[in-house]
């Protein structure tokens, strides 16, 4: 019976189609995300209208139930794999409409830590946001970051850690900035499961981010704040 109700996405009107890709961002279906896209970039929408308006606007709905204990790591994996789908299309287009660039983040986890769901969510979120994102994957050590920082020289270092064991190897990296007189140089964003704000600050970060939508959130607003004291 399926096929009576099958929903043909080129016949929705464009309010329709976008709440349709919530839905389909939700249920991780990267084909039909893929194909609402290319309809709306013939319809004339700018590719960073559809990013933030469907893509983003749909993620941040999983973000909040993944937060909220509604969905769970598998669905929040097949969701950020069809955003990716979207993405993919939307990002040589982003890169010529010269979208509003928000700055730059260098993500990672830190050593001893192989835990990437989080990370990954944020990366994704962060580059649904408009941030360029260089994502340098797990078990992260001082080194790496640091010279992920010098050749990228981002805005924004964000470090995610899940064990207990390894929340302390964050201070280790702050650390070794403030020992380069480069602590000033970057906004540092820590987040992870075991975490929380008085660690946050105990360790000299910026800001603690609970998930990734705050992440984003925070990541604009210090952004913006740093650029208006440097302009």
């Amino acid at each position: 019976m399926a096929d009576e109700d099958d929903i043909i996405l080129s016949e929705l009107n464009d309010e329709e189609l976008v709440q349709q890709m919530m839905d389909d961002l939700y249920d991780g279906l990267k084909e039909e995300i893929e194909e609402a896209v290319e309809i709306l970039l013939e319809r004339g929408w700018t590719p960073y209208d559809i990013l933030t308006k469907a893509l983003v606007a749909g993620m941040t709905i999983v973000g909040a139930d993944f937060r909220d204990g509604i969905l769970f790591v598998p669905e929040v994996l097949l969701a950020a794999n069809a955003m990716k789908g979207g993405m993919a299309i939307l990002k040589p287009l982003l890169v010529e409409t010269g979208a509003p660039r928000m700055g730059k983040m260098v993500i990672g986890t830190v050593k001893g830590d192989i835990h990437d769901i989080g990370k990954n969510l944020v990366a994704m979120m962060m580059e649904g946001a408009g941030f360029e994102v260089v994502d340098l994957g797990i078990n992260n050590a001082v080194e790496a970051y640091m010279e992920a920082l010098e050749t990228e020289q981002p805005d924004i270092l964000g470090m995610s850690a899940l064990l207990t064991t390894t929340m302390p190897y964050m201070k280790t990296v702050i650390d070794a900035l403030i020992e380069q007189g480069k602590r000033d140089d970057y906004i540092v964003l820590v987040g992870g499961a075991p975490l929380n704000e008085e660690f946050g600050k105990a360790i000299g970060a910026d800001a603690y981010c609970r998930d990734a939508a705050v992440a984003v959130e925070t990541a604009k607003t210090m952004v913006a704040r740093k650029h208006n004291q440097m302009g």
